[in-house]
């Protein structure tokens, strides 16, 4: 390590706090994979697909049936969104 490096040690609670309330992504999921982050939804056809909207800490936030809808939910909430592939 040189002169102008130095290590920084976070522990796993702080890293879980980076981007809380700033940063949310976003990802498109079958209406399978939903039935897990979203308790309490109601059954969907098999094979639909929403986009979620989650925050940094991955706690859900909303469901779209649009791209364009999540991110203007994120927009409303002074969130900075990723997209998650």
């Amino acid at each position: 390590m040189t002169e102008h490096e130095r290590k920084i040690a976070i522990t796993r609670q702080q890293l879980a706090h980076i981007g809380e309330g700033a940063v949310a992504y976003m990802r498109e999921m079958d209406a399978e994979d939903l039935q897990g982050k979203f308790p309490g939804m109601p059954d969907l056809t098999p094979g639909t697909r929403l986009w979620a909207l989650f925050a940094a800490n991955g706690q859900p936030i909303l469901l779209a049936d649009a791209r364009d809808a999540a991110l203007a939910g994120a927009f409303q909430n002074d969130l900075e969104t990723v997209s998650l592939h």
